[in-house]
C-alpha cells in the first residue's frame, strides 16, 4: 500500500503523457525557437518586406539567402550521415516531387499574395504571436486560397463534374 497514491498516478500519468507527445513538444519548441528568430531577423516586419520587393533594402533578401544556404548544407548532412528523425527513428529521406503543369502559375500567384501581404505564409504564425492584426487575415486568405486549391484539384481529378467535387 502507498502512502500517496495520487503522486504516484499523477507521476505515471505525465510520464506516459509525455512520452505520448514528445513529437508534438518538440515541434512546438523548434516552431517557438523559428518564430523568434524570424521575429529576430526583421521577417515579421511589413516595412522589410515591401523594401525588398520594391528594391530598397536587401535585408530581408540576406536573410532569405542565409535560410537558403544553411538548409543545402544541412540536407547535405543529413543525407550523407543517413540521420535518423528524432521522433520516429527512421531514416530521414528527401523524395524529389515530380514538375507538375501549374507550377509557374501558382508560384507567380504566391508571389503576388506574398507582395500584396508583406508577409511570406511562413511568418504568418509569428506575426499572429506578436499580436499583427493584419496577419490574421493573411492566414484566413492562406486557409481560403488551399481550400480552393484542394477543390480545383478534386474538379480536374473528376474530369469537370461539380457533382463529385463538393461531396
Amino acid at each position: 500500500m502507498h502512502r500517496f497514491p495520487i503522486f504516484k498516478s499523477a507521476k505515471l500519468f505525465l510520464i506516459s503523457f509525455g512520452f505520448v507527445y514528445r513529437a508534438n513538444f518538440l515541434a512546438l519548441l523548434m516552431g517557438v525557437m523559428f518564430g523568434f528568430l524570424m521575429s529576430h531577423a526583421g521577417a515579421t516586419t511589413y516595412d522589410y518586406h515591401a523594401k525588398m520587393f520594391l528594391m530598397i533594402d536587401f535585408q530581408l533578401m540576406e536573410v532569405i539567402a542565409t535560410a537558403v544556404v544553411v538548409s543545402m548544407i544541412g540536407v547535405f548532412l543529413l543525407k550523407k550521415f543517413h540521420v535518423h528523425a528524432i521522433s520516429t527513428g527512421d531514416e530521414v529521406d528527401f523524395v524529389k516531387k515530380p514538375y507538375q503543369k501549374g507550377l509557374v502559375t501558382g508560384a507567380f500567384l504566391f508571389g503576388i499574395g506574398w507582395a500584396m501581404t508583406a508577409s511570406c505564409p511562413g511568418t504568418v504564425p509569428a506575426m499572429i504571436g506578436e499580436g499583427k492584426i493584419g496577419a490574421v487575415f493573411v492566414l484566413i486568405g492562406l486557409l481560403l486560397g488551399t481550400m480552393a486549391f484542394g477543390v480545383l484539384q478534386t474538379f480536374i481529378a473528376h474530369n469537370g463534374q461539380v457533382s463529385d467535387t463538393l461531396k
